[in-house]
């Protein structure tokens, strides 16, 4: 009975002192993690929220660019960190899901190995091909799939992207027979589309292409019509369930103290939910519908991802490794 008291006396005076400490952060610099080298979209977003997510806790917030290894390599270098705070994710789709389901092994879990704090938004890709092409609607062009099998070509940045899983699903979903040609990124393609060797290809940006006058856009591939092309049907409306939208929210080290990760979604909401912020991450250069989601949503939303692309992955037996 003496042993049961002192080990509850302990685990009070432990909890009490994880308290105290946690009432003090943040008490210096924050490190956020961006698992992708400089220049992306995201990463203008990211420095903008990092920006007033530092001003909201009186600390700096500094991004780290880690790349390597399809985005995997930062997040599991946050996986791994102290729990303390101080070192935090931007969090991707190709992180966290359903980009872990592509490789055979993984140095961490999605859900286990992190707490997610909040979405921050999703990127829809394009469906986009050259203002010559025949095609001039997603029917036309899928008319022509079926007409030809094998003879449409597309392009994505890459097995495993965004805009492959799209195509994929609506490959399994129509029962297409349509050429992947695979990319490192999606400048080499759209060079390549603009050259007449790509049939289409699908790609997160398109505003400048279209205002250009060297691409039409024949579907995206969120939920619903992004404000930018209202009257350019999504792929849903065409083949219902198909929807593949890249995402990225912010995750902390899963035993991060809870008063801690509390405080973080409280202020990355409150930043999130302002009109300026939806103006700015709605912007062309950012490209981003916002979707801003607490830590319970934000989880929700990861397991929905899982459950609805492990059997598109099993099925097209993709895989990244």
């Amino acid at each position: 009975m003496r042993l049961f008291r002192s080990l509850l006396v302990l685990s009070a005076c432990a909890l009490s002192g994880v308290n105290a400490w946690s009432q003090g952060y943040p008490s210096h610099a924050i490190k956020l993690v961006m698992p992708f080298a400089p220049g992306t979209g995201a990463e203008v977003a990211l420095r903008v929220i990092a920006e007033r997510l530092g001003t909201a806790l009186k600390q700096p917030v500094v991004i780290e660019n880690r790349p390597g290894a399809g985005s995997t390599l930062g997040a599991d270098l946050v996986a791994k960190a102290a729990p303390d705070g101080y070192t935090l994710a931007a969090s991707f789709n190709s992180s966290i899901a359903p980009g872990p389901l592509m490789y055979s092994k993984m140095p961490y879990d999605s859900l286990k190995d992190f707490h997610h704090i909040a979405l921050i938004g999703v990127y829809p890709q394009y469906v986009i091909v050259k203002t010559d092409h025949p095609a001039k609607s997603m029917q036309e062009l899928l008319a022509m799939v079926k007409a030809k099998p094998g003879t449409v070509n597309y392009a994505s940045a890459g097995v495993g992207t965004s805009g492959f899983l799209a195509a994929e699903l609506l490959k399994q979903t129509l029962g297409l027979n349509m050429t992947h040609v695979p990319y490192k990124g999606p400048a080499p393609a759209i060079t390549d589309l603009l050259g007449g060797r790509l049939d289409m290809v699908l790609t997160a940006s398109a505003s400048e292409l279209v205002k250009a006058g060297k691409v039409r856009v024949l579907a995206v591939t969120s939920d619903k019509r992004v404000p930018s092309f209202p009257d350019i049907p999504t792929l849903d409306e065409l083949a219902p369930g198909v929807q593949a939208v890249s995402w990225f929210g912010i995750s902390a080290p899963a035993q991060t103290p809870p008063a801690i990760t509390a405080r973080l979604e409280k202020e990355l909401l409150a930043i999130l939910n302002t009109p300026e912020m939806n103006a700015r991450l709605s912007d062309p250069v950012v490209g981003m519908s916002p979707m801003p989601l607490g830590s319970e949503k934000f989880v929700a939303f990861i397991q929905k991802e899982i459950r609805v692309w492990t059997p598109v992955i099993k099925q097209g037996n993709i895989r990244v490794d």
